[in-house]
């Protein structure tokens, strides 16, 4: 596997998990870098994700990860800024932590692979696609994901 082998396999693991949560949320990419061997790719989630909510959120990521197979290798309980860490098999690493007003971020990070060039990943956002370094705080309303209580 090469370094491009490699990204593409991220983000075909961030787009599932992406994917699993529903109902959808709006998300666009992050900077993504590459070092000698390895790649790391990012997703921010625009979607407003309540403070009530945010604990089911996270066990929806944690639970599609388990049931892909992923090892979960670490949970941060923080009320403000939790995060969980994953691991494959084959030694590619997810994250998904929760940052400054609550923006979300979904991290993947490839093992050392074989050394190629890294193009820009190919999958479209659904919704804006912001210039690197210019995306706001989350700002797309979702009637159950930005709720303030439970719904009944």
């Amino acid at each position: 596997m090469n370094m491009q082998d490699a990204a593409d396999r991220a983000d075909a693991m961030l787009d599932a998990t992406i994917g699993a949560v529903v109902p959808e949320i709006q998300w666009t990419h992050h900077t993504w870098t590459s070092g000698s061997c390895t790649v790391t790719r990012r997703r921010k989630v625009m979607t407003i994700i309540s403070e009530q909510r945010r604990g089911s959120f996270l066990g929806v990521i944690e639970r599609f990860w388990q049931k892909s197979g992923y090892e979960i290798t670490g949970v941060n309980k923080s009320k403000a800024m939790p995060a969980i860490f994953a691991k494959t098999s084959d030694g590619f690493q997810l994250t998904l932590s929760v940052g400054y007003k609550g923006q979300v971020v979904f991290k993947a990070d490839t093992p050392c692979v074989e050394e190629s060039e890294v193009a820009e990943p190919t999958t479209p956002p659904n919704g804006p696609a912001y210039p690197l370094g210019k995306i706001p705080t989350p700002n797309v309303r979702s009637d159950f994901w930005s709720a303030a209580a439970p719904l009944p």
